[in-house]
């Protein structure tokens, strides 16, 4: 599909000197560069009405004008498939996602994804890259995401996401008792042998997750995460990094470990929880328009609900235990 249409931007003060290719990929950060040079050359830029050339020099204060056929990248046809919304308003949507739902359509899930939704709930979607979707949860990850309604609010929101202005708190269960939070700082790329697997890497992206201690059980320990960056699989990675992955990850967690004298109940919990217990639970930014903070988070689906309260359970069983025998 494409679109057409007229956007401007004024050049600010602060870019005098630079190269007019450097500025406009930040003023119109939901296109990539090569698709802006290409525009650039081809006539579709103008400063202050005139053609340039993508490395001239800018002064600051002059009006750039994109007048460009613009190829969407929404190439997915609209389901009717339930969202769970948490916010709307004119100019985004805050979503909880289901864990199962993929977000984008590819290989293998023509279909029935979150992109497939999100067409049907609001079909001007289709006008905007990737129906407005900014950023993604893995598949069987759960919780709470932003989707733009808008170019001014897509523009905005992923300025937001590139500068890590947007603060993503998510509820991890690893495996291990830990004693304390802290950082992982180590760079992510995918992994050398295994292409479906990111993996940390020296020559990888930077990649940055603090957690600290939630609750602790008798071999596992839920976590509160913060992403300072956005790799793929980040805290799946970080988290197996440190040697304590995230229960039930079918990519990363190994094969299944139950703890010395578990409860039946925590057995079948654990033996049952067939994704990564990750969930996406909170998401602030500044709105897009305006700048007011808004605050969203989605509740804990009931699958995490019930392996906690295993943990839980099971940790108490061997709590009255040990008071028994003393």
């Amino acid at each position: 599909m494409t679109q057409t249409g007229h956007r401007f931007a004024v050049v600010p003060d602060s870019a005098a000197g630079r190269r007019l290719d450097q500025v406009i990929a930040e003023l119109f950060p939901e296109h990539s560069r090569s698709r802006l040079a290409g525009w650039i050359k081809s006539g579709d830029v103008l400063l202050d009405g005139a053609r340039v050339r993508p490395r001239d020099a800018v002064h600051g204060g002059e009006r750039i004008e994109v007048a460009a056929v613009d190829s969407v990248q929404t190439v997915a046809e609209a389901e009717d498939i339930p969202l769970q919304i948490l916010h709307e308003d004119a100019h985004l949507l805050v979503l909880d996602k289901p864990a199962g739902l993929v977000v984008h359509p590819g290989a293998g899930n023509p279909g029935g994804t979150l992109m497939n939704a999100l067409l049907h709930h609001d079909p001007a979607l289709e006008r905007l890259p990737r129906a407005g979707i900014v950023h993604r949860l893995d598949k069987d990850t759960s919780g709470v995401m932003v989707v733009a309604r808008t170019l001014q609010a897509h523009t905005a929101l992923v300025a937001q996401l590139s500068a890590r202005y947007v603060h993503r708190q998510y509820l991890a269960v690893v495996v291990g008792a830990l004693v304390s939070g802290g950082t992982v700082d180590a760079p992510i790329d995918r992994h050398p042998r295994d292409r479906l697997k990111m993996g940390v890497r020296e020559d990888g992206k930077p990649a940055v997750t603090h957690y600290r201690l939630r609750e602790r059980f008798r071999a596992h320990t839920a976590l509160e995460c913060r992403l300072e960056t956005g790799r793929t699989h980040q805290i799946r990675v970080h988290m197996a990094h440190l040697k304590h992955p995230i229960v039930g990850d079918p990519l990363y967690g190994g094969s299944l470990r139950l703890p010395k004298g578990a409860s039946d109940t925590l057995v079948a919990a654990l033996r049952g929880f067939r994704r990564q217990a990750l969930h996406a639970q909170v998401l602030e930014f500044e709105h897009p328009v305006g700048g007011a903070p808004l605050r969203c988070e989605a509740p804990l689906p009931v699958d995490l609900l019930g392996l906690l309260a295993a943990l839980r359970e099971d940790a108490a069983i061997h709590t009255e235990a040990e008071r028994a025998r003393r």
